[in-house]
């Protein structure tokens, strides 16, 4: 009897992924996409997807695990893969309902809710800025009594800087949490530690970070979505002590987080009056905002078929070890643009290896082997994008 391949489910509520569905086709396994209805006509990669399948929203219960249950009794699923941050919560409920092998609910909340991911750090000795749930009023005001001001209101499932507010004193939070009403429990609030964002982008097998790769940012995440700019990151000297450092917290962090496998982009912030490494957030996902073309512009490590491989390695019962990558260097930055298709033909360095093709988005990515040449590049570029976009 003929073996059959294996199934793989991936839930997009974004156009991300593609080439994890293209390596999963790649190495002969059938790929179901679930996505949400606005998002059929996305250049996705059709050649390598078997179905497709669409609903208003794909994150709704129970809704979604109807549609799936429903997939399920014409076809077996090995494997359900969450290809955007707001699908890992999604996947890590549908595994447990269908009791499909990977990532559970428990394990995910870590990887997906602010406040989990804290507590566990935390509980686990891991640097963290104070912080404290919006449960109790007498916690909160004790907080608030023993933690000066400012803090950041965060929502504990949004990603990124989505929907955090900066707040100066406690008349401030409680009206914020007057107009949360029943949405308060789902906020933290956590001290502002004005300092250098950091992020790493690894790869875990069997516990084991078995590649990881720092980076900087220019202003941090949170600046730039509040108050704009340019969007920067750069690969941090490979043997430099900022690298060394936060290459070891985050293979700490991981253990302590429980990832077993697959590809994780952890936040940092060294705080400007102590000099100390904070562990802000993590994710259970390949990085946005083209952070995996930078990774791949460095390395030659493509993090998205890196999951893939991961993934099918895990359901065939063999080993995984990542690919023999450079230790070289690369540069991104972006804004928005007032074009819709802003001329980017003056930055013409040959260390331009890619120009962000978005309507009313200005980017591009250098590469080097030399890390003192990608950060002037990315210094003057961001100087010359304010300019000229």
């Amino acid at each position: 009897m003929t073996e059959r391949p294996f199934t793989i489910l991936c839930l997009a509520s974004e156009l991300k992924g593609v080439p994890f569905i293209q390596e999963c086709k790649r190495q002969g396994c059938r790929v179901l996409v679930l996505m949400p209805d606005d998002k059929q006509d996305a250049p996705w990669p059709w050649e390598s997807i078997d179905q497709h399948f669409a609903m208003p929203n794909i994150s709704k219960q129970p809704d979604v695990t109807y549609a799936v249950s429903y997939l399920m009794r014409g076809q077996k699923i090995d494997c359900i893969v969450a290809l955007d941050d707001y699908d890992v919560a999604t996947a890590a409920s549908l595994r447990e309902h269908l009791r499909i092998p990977g990532m559970g609910e428990t394990t995910a909340r870590h990887f997906r809710d602010k406040l989990a991911m804290r507590v566990q750090a935390r509980d686990e000795g891991v640097q963290v800025p104070p912080f404290t749930a919006v449960f109790n009023y007498d916690d909160l005001r004790a907080y608030m009594a023993d933690v000066p001001a400012p803090w950041v209101l965060k929502p504990r499932f949004e990603a990124g800087a989505i929907g955090i507010r900066k707040l100066h004193d406690s008349e401030q939070v409680w009206r914020a949490l007057d107009k949360l009403g029943d949405q308060q429990s789902y906020y933290l609030l956590e001290k502002f530690v004005p300092g250098d964002v950091y992020h790493v982008d690894s790869i875990i097998w069997e516990k084991d970070v078995v590649f990881t790769i720092a980076s900087k940012y220019g202003l941090p995440p949170l600046t730039v979505s509040h108050g704009g700019g340019i969007f920067t990151t750069r690969v941090l000297p490979w043997d430099g002590e900022e690298a060394i450092t936060l290459r070891g917290l985050t293979s700490e962090l991981m253990r302590k987080l429980r990832l077993v496998r697959g590809v994780s982009h952890t936040e940092f912030i060294r705080g400007y009056e102590d000099g100390r490494f904070y562990f802000l957030e993590t994710a259970a996902r390949v990085g946005g905002a083209n952070i995996d073309r930078m990774v791949q512009a460095a390395t030659g490590i493509e993090l998205w078929q890196e999951a893939a491989r991961i993934e099918l390695a895990n359901l065939r019962g063999e080993a995984y070890a990542p690919p023999e990558y450079r230790r070289e260097y690369a540069g991104l930055l972006t804004c928005l643009s007032r074009q819709e298709y802003p001329d980017l033909s003056a930055y013409n360095d040959p260390e331009v290896v890619w120009r962000v093709p978005k309507a009313y988005h200005a980017g591009l990515l250098t590469a080097s082997w030399e890390q003192s040449r990608i950060e002037h590049l990315i210094a003057s570029y961001a100087e010359r994008f304010a300019q000229d976009f």
